[in-house]
């Protein structure tokens, strides 16, 4: 497993969030935390992600949005939705977001990190 990415978590479920934070942070990870794309921007300014976990289902921004504007802004960052949306049409749509992976809740920490690890490493 590799550790020592820098690693952002965007997840209005403040709990999910949280919890998600801690157990890749015990792998080794920097881990920072934002509860909505808005949030996650401005951290840009103090924090540069190597990879991010979006939610899809995010008030204001929604994470098809978040990624857009992430790309925009750090074009080398591996994008990772983490959703409860899983249909195929899902799927295409976080493709062409520019999502690397698409990963439906509920998941393992396993599957996170190793796609994260698959992710980090190519």
């Amino acid at each position: 497993m590799r550790s020592g990415a820098r690693v952002l978590v965007v997840d209005d479920n403040l709990d999910a969030a949280e919890l998600l934070a801690e157990l890749l942070t015990d792998h080794g990870h920097a881990v920072h935390v934002a509860h909505s794309g808005p949030e996650a921007l401005k951290m840009l300014a103090t924090f540069t992600p190597d990879a991010a976990l979006l939610d899809i289902g995010l008030p204001v921004m929604d994470g098809y949005q978040l990624a857009v504007a992430l790309r925009g802004e750090l074009p080398s960052i591996r994008l990772i939705a983490l959703t409860g949306y899983g249909a195929p049409n899902d799927r295409a749509q976080t493709r062409e977001a520019g999502f690397d992976a698409h990963l439906t809740k509920p998941v393992s920490l396993a599957t996170v990190t190793d796609t994260l690890d698959e992710l980090l490493s190519s």
